[in-house]
């Protein structure tokens, strides 16, 4: 048992304020793997008034300083991977696999990345007499999930660090100790005092007292689209700028003209990979009504050899889902998917054979899914997906932007410029041409419900920093 009871703050591992503790459970046991405390109002203000005061001298590092802290802290992440990927593993169920492939590397690839984007670029810029500076925004408060909880974590404070801003961190309460171990790599690394602030908690304790601090200048959230909306009217009396990475229900648009079975086989997998638990999940495939048949085929033949199991073995693909109620509510959507008429084509309802305790869920994909049915219209988060025939392109184009999320998608064609054309008609912040893979340095977010600011790359730098402009500067 990983007993994390204190909170790290200023510098230092102190305790909360008002101890309330609660239990980490593994999705693959349902047993208890730690305890960590919950935070209060008291803890916030706390480390608030630490990241305030360390922003006055962190704020004023130069850009080369900052280079040579985040050089430090690769290092001592570097050392931690493995300790990563186990811990994340045995909070949220990722496969062994995943873990140390994705889930634990991907925040390393974020601050690689933070790290390249700061080395070139310019703080100021001249234009005519005026220089342009963009400055750090100040303390930013950060609510972050549990399905990629180191990713989510350091794509927002790598390029914290990197503007000069300060940070007040509350993780997801469900994948707290997999924080703990980033919280002590910036110890490790010598990230200053009060810079980087980690408080354990739930959204109405800590989520929403982070929120209304009126001395943080910025909150960025990624989660459910109910929460991010949360966030927003709690940050609004105090005026601070919001970023919100929230759900998304993702086209995958398969041209008639497209290598059927490769298309298809992606499509299945990207929707499947890490349980189906990825806001940019392409959980709507969209496929000629001529070849619907054929696909449901190939998308049964793909979904059996992605069948769950125990995380711990090097052969499994598909972990758990993270909790008992994100279980819950899969097996709910299933059901209202067989309810509203939609064709089961393998899946459903219930646990895998063999898998009778944990939160394991049956890879399931529908068929003759309509637009207006719920398995079509809500985020499920689960490995569930909605196969929808088109008759037209045209049609294809208004089915997948009938949605009021607008995070991704992808286009499969035989011809590149073919995809591109259809790609650009989609009301989506990323699309994926023929499987292209993730670019970690192109800008990631999402149009209408989907959320607004942008992570990664330069895009998400300049999403903590402030612009001013000094007129008369220039000769």
């Amino acid at each position: 048992m990983n007993e994390s009871l204190t909170f790290y703050i200023d510098g230092e591992w102190v305790d909360p304020i008002e101890p309330r503790a609660i239990d980490v459970i593994n999705p693959a046991t349902d047993k208890a793997i730690g305890r960590v405390s919950l935070g209060s109002r008291a803890d916030v203000d706390r480390a608030v008034k630490a990241a305030r005061l360390a922003f006055a001298t962190y704020s004023q590092i130069s850009k080369a300083d900052r280079i040579a802290l985040l050089k430090k802290v690769i290092a001592c992440y570097e050392e931690r991977l493995d300790d990563l990927a186990k811990m994340i593993s045995s909070e949220m169920g990722a496969p062994m696999s995943l873990a140390r492939a994705a889930q634990a590397p991907m925040g390393l690839t974020q601050l690689n990345t933070a790290l390249a984007v700061l080395k070139n670029y310019e703080f100021k810029r001249s234009r005519g007499t005026t220089l342009i500076i963009r400055e750090p925004i100040g303390v930013c408060g950060f609510i972050t999930p549990w399905n990629w909880p180191s990713n989510q974590i350091m794509c927002k404070v790598a390029p914290a660090l990197a503007a000069g801003c300060t940070i007040v961190l509350k993780p997801s309460e469900m994948t707290p100790l997999s924080a703990i171990i980033l919280a002590e790599i910036m110890d490790a690394a010598g990230v200053p005092a009060g810079v980087f602030n980690l408080i354990n908690g739930d959204g109405p304790g800590v989520g929403a007292a982070i929120s209304e601090h009126p001395d943080i200048d910025l909150v960025s959230i990624t989660g459910s689209t109910r929460a991010g909306v949360l966030v927003a009217k709690a940050a609004a009396d105090s005026v601070k700028r919001v970023t919100q990475e929230l759900g998304g229900k993702s086209a995958n648009i398969i041209l008639k003209d497209a290598d059927l079975k490769t298309a298809v086989t992606h499509g299945v997998r990207k929707c499947f990979g890490n349980s189906g638990q990825s806001c940019n999940a392409p959980s709507r495939m969209f496929v000629h009504e001529s070849q619907h048949a054929e696909v449901l085929e190939i998308a049964k033949q793909v979904a059996a050899t992605l069948g769950p199991g125990d995380p711990a073995s090097p052969d499994t693909v598909m972990g758990p889902v993270a909790n008992k109620t994100q279980y819950h509510k899969i097996q709910a959507l299933i059901q209202k998917g067989i309810d509203e008429g939609a064709e089961l084509v393998c899946g459903g309802t219930g646990k895998p054979d063999g898998l009778e305790g944990g939160c394991y869920v049956r890879p399931t994909v529908f068929g003759n899914v309509s637009n207006d049915m719920t398995i079509a219209r809500e985020e499920i988060f689960g490995p569930v997906l909605a196969i929808l025939p088109y008759e037209t392109e045209e049609e294809a184009i208004a089915l997948a932007n009938d949605t009021e999320y607008g995070l991704s998608g992808c286009v499969y064609s035989g011809d590149v410029e073919h995809a591109v054309a259809v790609a650009s008609k989609l009301r989506a912040g990323q699309v994926h041409i023929n499987g292209a893979s993730v670019d970690f340095t192109a800008p990631f977010g999402g149009y209408k419900k989907s959320g607004n600011g942008r992570e990664w790359g330069v895009e998400g730098l300049e999403e903590f920093l402030e612009t001013k402009a000094l007129m008369g500067a220039r000769p």
